[in-house]
């Protein structure tokens, strides 16, 4: 038997790392298993976000923006720039210099904070038992007064769509493309499918993405989806709804797709495509058998509202449990549940947990949309507020899309707030901490903000809540 500990953390992704970080902070003896095997051969921390997701599609979405600037809209602001290029391998490459240098800064961390950083495939053997499996097949047992599973998730895969090559790929394998192609299928209208067809549509990639719904962006406000489903449009992604896949053939250096829609079925050729309709539960021989942990037919673990699992003193956080997949939320469960490890008491709060899509204008959103409130039967009143009557936005060319808020009619208490435009996933935090402290829009409406800044949009949402936005005609007017 190998040392024991009073935690041991299964996956160092962002729930994972974090949860380790904390606990070893709340002078808890910590260990956190990790297998991840990165371009070089090592063991690599950071999970998904890090490796393959948050980050690194961000680097290629931040560089194809300021492509797609400097060719288009630099004229305006009076820059010449003459005949603008990308080099996509540059790109790429700067990219995965980015993914490296965090990815050691993790390991760095562990080290300041005392977390004992074990390599290998583990499983939770029994109350209180952790087996790792190493790269070389050495298996060793760790015993741990609690066990924290953060394993996460997977893209998953659809039979129509089987991955082949790198010719039709997960969003794992689009963000190693080495040149842009020529045509590009993106099957999947939701955060990924977007991020990535807005990477490529900018670098030249005629884009074409298939959606299965027949709502564009469901979980957003229905106004702020509108306006960006026009925006995406405008850029040049085609975004079929109601479009569902029904196979895929490999001919040559092509791939030919069916699928049907309202019209029937029909078939479209691409030199790349992209499967993002989602991700699942990494969870299935992450616990042995008869151990006690209930799991749905979906494979997410059971928890309860702290993330204790139906065994006690195993915990499950991230990806692999209920809610929405996303790094920030996992994060803050790892921290809620190193607290609660610790013997102090915490909570998160599920109903203020933001989300962002991360094209260009933004999106991002946070709480009930309208459409959420009136199915719950709650009365709402909201304000909305132009980025085109923003001085800021003008300053800056981004004059595209709105700030709305959204309020309880009899209360006044914010409960929700949605943004697309520029810097959206920075001002989503204001509506993020105004529903934390329970603020009602006249709050938000009485705040000084700065001028000129982009919040202020949000700022006159407020105020428009009450038909009192200032630097617009308000469609009412109340006492």
């Amino acid at each position: 038997m190998a040392d024991k500990f009073d935690v041991i953390v299964i996956g160092a992704g962002p729930g994972g790392y974090v949860a380790a970080i904390r606990a070893a902070q709340m002078g808890l003896k910590t260990a956190c298993v990790e297998k991840w095997i990165g371009k070089e051969g090592n063991v690599v921390h950071g999970g998904t976000c890090l490796n393959v997701g948050c980050i690194p599609s961000k680097a290629l979405l931040e560089a194809s923006h300021k492509f797609i600037e400097a060719k288009h809209d630099f004229d305006d602001l009076g820059i010449q720039a003459g005949d603008v290029t990308m080099d996509v391998k540059k790109m790429v490459a700067r990219k995965d210099k980015i993914v490296k240098q965090l990815t050691g800064g993790i390991s760095g961390l562990f080290k300041a904070n005392g977390v004992t950083a074990i390599e290998g495939t583990a499983k939770v053997a029994a109350k209180g038992k952790v087996d790792v499996t190493d790269k070389d097949g050495k298996a060793t047992t760790y015993e741990a007064d609690n066990i924290v599973v953060a394993a996460g998730s997977v893209p998953v895969e659809i039979p129509p769509t089987p991955l082949k090559d790198d010719l039709v790929v997960d969003s794992t394998g689009a963000l190693e493309f080495q040149e842009t192609p020529k045509r590009l299928g993106v099957i999947g209208a939701g955060v990924i499918g977007l991020e990535l067809g807005s990477v490529w549509n900018r670098l030249g990639s005629e884009v074409t993405v298939l959606e299965a719904l027949d709502d564009f962006l469901p979980m957003v406000d229905s106004a702020v989806a509108k306006e960006t489903q026009k925006l995406l449009k405008k850029q040049g992604l085609d975004i079929k709804l109601n479009a569902r896949v029904t196979g895929s053939e490999v001919k040559g250096k092509e791939v030919v797709v069916k699928y049907e829609d309202n019209e029937g079925e029909k078939e479209i050729t691409f030199d790349k495509l992209i499967v993002c309709v989602g991700r699942r539960p990494y969870t299935k021989g992450v616990i042995a058998d008869g151990v006690g942990v209930e799991l749905d037919n979906r494979g997410f673990i059971h928890v309860d509202d702290q993330c204790r699992t139906s065994v006690p003193g195993v915990f499950a956080i991230g990806d692999c449990v209920r809610g929405p997949m996303l790094a920030h939320k996992a994060s803050e469960e790892g921290v809620m549940v190193a607290d609660i490890i610790a013997g102090h008491k915490a909570q998160m709060n599920y109903d203020a947990i933001p989300s962002v899509i991360y094209t260009f204008p933004e999106v991002a959103w946070v709480g009930m949309t309208e459409q959420d409130a009136k199915a719950a039967g709650i009365k709402v009143k909201s304000g909305s507020f132009p980025f085109a009557a923003s001085g800021r936005a003008m300053a800056n060319n981004a004059t595209d899309g709105l700030a709305k808020v959204i309020a309880d009619e009899e209360t006044d208490r914010v409960l929700g707030m949605h943004i697309v435009g520029q810097h959206a996933g920075e001002m989503i935090a204001q509506g993020v901490i105004a529903m934390e402290f329970g603020s009602s829009a006249e709050d938000l409406a009485l705040t000084c903000y700065a001028h000129p800044t982009m919040s202020e949009a949000v700022h006159e949402a407020a105020l428009a809540v009450e038909g009192h936005a200032i630097h617009m005609a308000n469609r009412k007017k109340r006492k």
